[in-house]
This record gives C-alpha cells, structure tokens and sequence, in this order.
C-alpha cells in the first residue's frame, strides 16, 4: 500500500501546558503542507522531563478541545490512562495497532530534536513515523546538526520552514505567575 493510498496523521504531543493559538497555527499549517488526514493532539499528563504542570491534566484537555474545535481535521486525545504511559513510542506502537492503514508523522520542534536521542526507544520511533521538524527560533541550526539528523541521513525527516510563533506555553505561564 502506498502512502498515498493511507491515511497520513501528524502526531503533535505534549503537554500543552497551556494550549495556545501558536499550537494550533503550527498544526493546521503542518496539515495542509503535508497534506495530512488528520493531527492528533496528543495530551501528555506530564512531561517526562519536568517536574510538574502548571494547570490540571482537565483544565488542558478542555483548552484543547475549545482551541480546536473549529477544526474537525485536528483531535485531541489523551492516552496515557490507557496505555499508562506518555511515551512518544507507546503511542506510536498503539496508533499503528488501532490504525493500521494509517502512515504517521511525529510533528515536533527543532528545540525538542536536539535531545530526542535522549526519548525512549527513539530509534524506534524513526522506524514507526517520519520525523516533521518545526522551525523554532535559536534551535533550527544546531537541531540540523544534531545527533538524530546524522542517525537517519535525510530519511524519514522532514524540515518544515514555518512561520516563527512569538508565544509559547512557558511565556504564557511566567505571565499568569507574576
């Protein structure tokens, strides 16, 4: 089967602590650039690489909805009550369980591609779903650059040249604080 004949779904992890207007631009843009069938939001309860989260896994689950909601090509899941992990590739293995006609891309930022050789099992991530390299301001050099983009020589990664999003969830949560 080609991968023009599957149903392509962008994976947009994390802990959208918050959601913000930057996730959604970044994952309708990346829907229409690569011509996905849908983009998941992926709703982890926390991060593995941090302490805590600053709003409730409720309070983001329902922020993502209501973000959007406008948009019927991007769902928002939470998975790791089920799977009982937030792993990248837990959800990657379940997703090709649960959707087997469907070609994955792991949608993420160059800042988070300069350690994703620090991920879980993350050889086996570039074997289950393209990588999709969003721009982020300072990182885009050194993530082409990295360890990963070595590993996989121009297989299965994609860099995306996107508009630069001036807002972020930390931001956002170092104004709420003040």
């Amino acid at each position: 089967m080609s991968i023009k004949s599957k149903i392509k779904i962008g994976i947009f992890g994390g802990s959208f602590d918050p959601p913000h207007k930057g996730h959604y631009f970044l994952s309708s843009f990346i829907l229409q650039k690569l011509n996905l069938t849908k983009v998941y939001w992926i709703v982890a309860k926390k991060n593995p690489f941090k302490k805590k989260t600053f709003f409730s896994l409720e309070e983001r689950v329902k922020k993502c909805k209501n973000l959007t909601k406008q948009n019927k090509n991007i769902k928002v899941l939470f998975l790791d009550k089920k799977l009982r992990s937030s792993r990248t590739i837990n959800i990657l293995n379940h997703l090709k369980l649960t959707k087997k006609k469907s070609h994955f891309y792991l949608i993420i930022g160059s800042d988070n591609l300069i350690s994703f050789h620090k991920w879980k099992e993350w050889q086996k991530i570039t074997k289950i779903s393209k990588i999709v390299v969003l721009s982020r301001k300072g990182y885009d050099q050194k993530a082409r650059k990295s360890a990963i983009v070595k590993y996989l020589n121009k297989k299965n990664i994609i860099f995306v040249k996107n508009k630069k999003i001036d807002i972020s969830s930390t931001i956002i949560r170092n104004r709420l604080k003040k």
